[in-house]
């Protein structure tokens, strides 16, 4: 798992994260975005390519569309949980 938060691999997070802890890490990447660096950069360039691209193409474009690496939309909480289940 990310840098050991919950434990090393995402079974081990499951059993070791509390319903509070996931809340609270969900809030903090709702405030902060993404944990990633790179992925940061891409999504601020992405965000930059989908307003130039929406004001000179015919159809609009999702930011979605100019991220090579992270190409759906993040899932919700109630997604997360039900996947976990």
């Amino acid at each position: 798992m990310l840098n050991g938060v919950g434990g090393k691999t995402i079974e081990e997070a499951q059993a070791n994260m509390s319903l509070r802890e996931f809340r609270s890490w969900v809030e903090y990447r709702k405030k902060r975005g993404r944990l990633n660096v790179g992925m940061r950069v891409e999504y601020g360039s992405a965000l930059l390519a989908t307003l130039y691209a929406n004001q000179h193409a015919k159809r609009p474009y999702k930011i979605w569309d100019f991220m090579a690496h992270d190409s759906e939309q993040p899932v919700s909480l109630e997604q997360a949980m039900e996947s976990w289940h």
